[in-house]
């Protein structure tokens, strides 16, 4: 008996060596490798915490799509196709496809983080569906990073003074919201907004706080509006091929671990935001070098005027494009959050 309980032990070691010796290969593409979501989330998840999880049963490799060359609206495409297993990117970067994706960032809807991941909480499942049925992917989770504002290099004190400028935007809903200020909404990729600052090709120019202290924004821009216009939620999604590969175990693994992962990722963002105004308006700044830009924040006045927009420009072009059933549906999930209803004009 005692032999073959040392042959038994002997046999469950060497199938778990084999298993080791022929892991799971993940291979996936992050977000932007100079920000904290891949710095601190993204790649150490892949690289290395899946592996420790899985007992070297799922092993990870990831690149960010900065570092690849990637613009973000491809990213979905190559996750259907094959090219990576699993992508974390923005929604607003594959609504191109179908205005569905939009519907848990829509343009200043949301002003704090805690209403944010309500939003996204009741959006989960439908963009799950069209994760699904557009790219053939399995979506894991969703995940923010700081809010959206806008950085001007010109005189602004408040919504009233964006009329007339011309403003950087990466999606249709946050020109929609230009739009509807009475301002030009531009398309500039994110390495050319110094750039375009400088030469005045844009005003403003609408990126997350930490996103702006990080890449110098400062050097440029003189005026810091802190109106959320935004929240550049993110989300992790997989080939729905791969996931079903898995083994009932190393999904329900990956789910946990990925849902631990997302908790940590909004509780981090949810500090950024007043660490990044601070260092890039001559606050306090223990990460880095403290900007000087003049910090604007948004009035009473401005957030009724921001209401006002939201529901006759932002979520009225939103319902057109999108359909009557796609704004039913968010007027059934999100709507009630918000006190909003979304209805095409």
């Amino acid at each position: 008996m005692k032999k073959l309980a040392t042959t038994l032990g002997a046999l469950a070691v060497s199938a778990t060596a084999a298993i080791a010796d022929n892991p799971v290969v993940l291979n996936a593409v992050g977000t932007w490798s100079s920000l904290t979501n891949y710095q601190k989330h993204e790649e150490p998840f892949f690289n290395q915490r899946l592996n420790e999880a899985s007992g070297g049963e799922i092993v990870g490799k990831i690149q960010s799509q900065s570092g690849l060359g990637l613009k973000g609206f491809e990213i979905m495409r190559m996750v259907k196709n094959g090219v990576f297993d699993f992508a974390f990117g923005l929604p607003g970067y594959v609504a191109a496809e179908n205005a569905i994706f939009e519907g848990a960032d829509l343009s200043t809807l949301t002003q704090d983080i805690d209403t944010q991941r309500k939003v996204a909480d009741a959006y989960f499942d439908t963009l799950s569906a069209a994760f699904e049925e557009i790219y053939n992917a399995k979506l894991l989770m969703l995940y923010p990073f700081p809010s959206q504002t806008l950085w001007c290099n010109a005189e602004v004190n408040g919504i009233a003074d964006l009329e007339g400028k011309k403003i950087r935007v990466y999606s249709t809903t946050l020109g929609d919201f230009v739009e509807g200020v009475g301002g030009t909404s531009v398309t500039v990729a994110f390495s050319e907004v110094i750039p375009a600052l400088e030469k005045g090709v844009v005003d403003c120019a609408i990126t997350g706080t930490m996103s702006a202290y990080t890449a110098k924004w400062s050097q440029v821009a003189t005026h810091a509006y802190t109106l959320r216009v935004g929240w550049g939620l993110a989300f992790g999604a997989m080939n729905l091929d791969k996931w079903n590969s898995l083994s009932p175990e190393q999904q329900a693994l990956l789910e946990t671990e990925l849902e631990a992962l997302t908790d940590s990722m909004w509780a981090e963002t949810a500090t950024e935001d007043d660490i990044a105004i601070s260092c890039i308006t001559g606050g306090t700044c223990e990460i880095g070098e403290a900007g000087s830009m003049t910090l604007v924040e948004p009035t009473a006045d401005d957030l009724t005027a921001r209401d006002k927009i939201a529901t006759d420009v932002v979520l009225a072009r939103w319902a057109e494009r999108c359909g009557a059933d796609c704004a039913a549906n968010w007027n059934e999930t999100v709507g009630p959050i918000l006190g909003l209803k979304a209805e095409a004009k």
